[in-house]
């Protein structure tokens, strides 16, 4: 947990935001932080949590949602559980750094259902991805007919993941 001052006001709150394009309050950072460790929190509940009648607490999340703070509420799954317990991350290079290369690339990625996540990012390389599938043999398998076909493509580094202690990813 992360101790943050603002407005002379210390609260405790896994969230922390520098910069608000919406008008948000202390309220709506509790909202926030108890929507994120379960999104599927009762509203009765969440009032109760965040010191709110269940009537204001259901209109600061419907607030939060038509202004585009909360976009979704995913379901958490357990990949190992579904036998997709490879996880590795690809940074990948392009040869071409043209608006059609990438555009190219990218609905590429789209189509391969074991990428899970793709970062255009800043840096040496272009896109960062994590995928996930069975095994080590299911990766190459990844790595060679996917990937490797893919003439945009020049350079691929895989980070392949051992544990991790923190994941808050919904």
């Amino acid at each position: 947990m992360a101790y943050i001052d603002r407005k002379d006001c210390k609260f405790e709150c896994d969230l922390v935001f520098l910069q608000y394009k919406v008008d948000m309050d202390q309220i709506d950072d509790r909202i926030l932080h108890e929507l994120t460790q379960d999104g599927r929190l009762p509203n009765i509940a969440l009032a109760e949590r965040v010191g709110l009648s269940p009537s204001a607490c259901l209109r600061r999340v419907q607030a939060l949602e038509q202004s585009g703070v909360i976009t979704g509420y995913r379901a958490v799954l357990d990949r190992q559980a579904m036998g997709a317990g490879f996880v590795a991350y690809v940074a990948v290079g392009l040869g071409d750094h043209s608006k059609a290369s990438q555009e190219a690339f990218e609905r590429a990625i789209a189509r391969a259902p074991q990428v899970l996540e793709c970062h255009n990012i800043t840096g040496a390389i272009e896109y960062l991805l994590r995928v996930e599938v069975t095994d080590l043999a299911a990766y190459k398998v990844f790595h060679t007919d996917i990937l490797g076909t893919l003439p945009q493509v020049t350079a691929i580094t895989s980070y392949v993941v051992m544990g991790s202690p923190k994941d808050q990813r919904a």
